[in-house]
């Protein structure tokens, strides 16, 4: 693993419904990584057995705001996703002690 595979967690409403119901976690991964390397990053990281791994990369959005100097126009960059299922009764606590 000689590139950094897990970038962040996702933090949303839904993933959050997903993780309490069925032990499913999103996290933003590198767009190279494949499923046996977030696989072994997940397990490295947090220590827990990962039954099994999806992904998927997010396109790009075109974005415009308006302002008081005329429409900004931009875009938001693509990324990849990855939800990892966790074996029974396993679960990763993202928050720490907060």
């Amino acid at each position: 693993m000689n590139k950094n595979v897990l970038i962040k967690p996702i933090i949303s409403e839904k993933s959050d419904a997903l993780s309490e119901n069925s032990g499913k976690y999103s996290f933003i991964v590198n767009k190279r990584a494949n499923k046996i390397e977030i696989r072994s990053a997940v397990e490295a990281l947090y220590g827990v057995n990962v039954s099994s791994v999806n992904t998927m990369v997010v396109p790009g959005k075109r974005k415009s705001r308006n302002t008081k100097s005329g429409v900004i126009k931009g875009m938001v960059s693509s990324y990849k996703k990855a939800i990892v299922t966790l074996a029974t009764g396993e679960t990763i606590d993202l928050f720490g002690d907060i």
